[in-house]
């Protein structure tokens, strides 16, 4: 790995993806003047017939106006903040989005439309492009892969030369200060971030500083991954294989504020594998025939085990019918 130039491993990264089922497009054809064009501008960040062609499949009960509300919704955010922005649309693919539904008598009903299918990952569109190109306030910027889940720009990964000694994996985060400095309409949907200089793999949520970018040091949380394994290979495959991408998004992104500033935070591997055995075994003990022993998770110092907690208990929340839980 450590031979790969920027192109090699833009290339490998996509090569994983596919492994994961993943369509992959070169960004330039689907752009306005590529052969198979998939935005009117260079400024749209979404795109919106994947998106539209999604919301319908998911939300059959939904009219078209309903469908095309929740779009207006997605496409057009309503505050100059970007953190902002981002939270609200976390809570629209986490929460759903209310549209108004004209019933037969003439009245109106809020409904629910769900952007992505968290239930059938089948039932979503996956795709990852390279050198998708955006300009925003007359600045062009070009990341290296974005992923894309029913048209949404989810993930971006930037990469940086292995065999290039004056580049690192710093100048990969650099690099993702500047987008969102000058394209942030890319990070208004943005789920987290992916970086990699070919030799070392870290991802981060949108408001982390770069010693808050972590490894992803397991695929399947069985076992951590051998050294020899590519640390972006491990990243790519222990993230975006579609289920644990869901789950993550799901269940493993949270928003805190001081009262002055937000701050996105998003799980590290061993919280999310650490919760979601937690959770199977609690099922497990509270079933019918269950032993209601769940058991005990031993934390170190310094392991976010507060948070572990937080993710545990809003998962349990959802799976479980009301469940009492005790904090000492």
């Amino acid at each position: 790995m450590s031979l790969y130039d920027e192109p090699e491993l833009e290339q490998a990264s996509l090569e994983w993806l596919e492994e994961l089922n993943y369509e992959i497009q070169y960004g330039p054809e689907l752009s306005p003047e590529g052969d198979y064009p998939e935005r009117e501008d260079y400024s749209q960040v979404i795109l919106e017939e994947r998106l539209r062609e999604a919301l319908t499949r998911i939300n059959p009960h939904l009219p078209q106006e309903g469908i095309e509300e929740a779009v207006r919704k997605i496409a057009f955010p309503q505050s100059p903040n970007l953190l902002i922005n981002n939270q609200a649309f976390h809570q629209m693919l986490t929460e759903g989005i209310d549209v108004p539904v004209r019933q037969e008598d003439g009245s109106i009903k809020t409904e629910k439309a769900w952007p992505i299918d968290f239930h059938r990952p089948e039932n979503n569109d996956w795709l990852a492009l390279n050198q998708f190109t955006v300009v925003e306030n007359g600045v062009e910027k070009r990341p290296d892969v974005v992923v894309f889940i029913n048209g949404l720009p989810l993930v971006v990964i930037e990469l940086k030369s292995a065999s290039d000694e004056r580049v690192n994996i710093t100048h990969a985060y650099d690099q993702i200060q500047t987008y969102k400095r000058t394209i942030p309409s890319l990070f208004t949907y943005n789920a987290f971030i992916v970086i990699s200089d070919g030799l070392n793999a870290r991802v981060g949520s949108l408001t982390a500083d770069e010693d808050r970018f972590m490894m992803w040091r397991t695929i399947e949380g069985e076992k951590l991954a051998s050294e020899t394994m590519p640390q972006l290979e491990v990243l790519l495959k222990g993230m975006l294989e579609k289920e644990r991408l869901l789950d993550i998004i799901r269940h493993f992104i949270l928003f805190q504020t001081d009262g002055e500033q937000i701050y996105k935070i998003l799980a590290a591997y061993h919280q999310f594998h650490a919760t979601n055995k937690a959770v199977e075994r609690t099922l497990e003990a509270t079933a019918e025939e269950g032993d209601r022993k769940i058991g005990v998770i031993w934390h170190t110092q310094g392991s976010g085990k507060s948070l572990s907690m937080v993710f545990y208990s809003g998962k349990l929340v959802q799976q479980l019918d009301n469940p009492t839980i005790v904090v000492v």
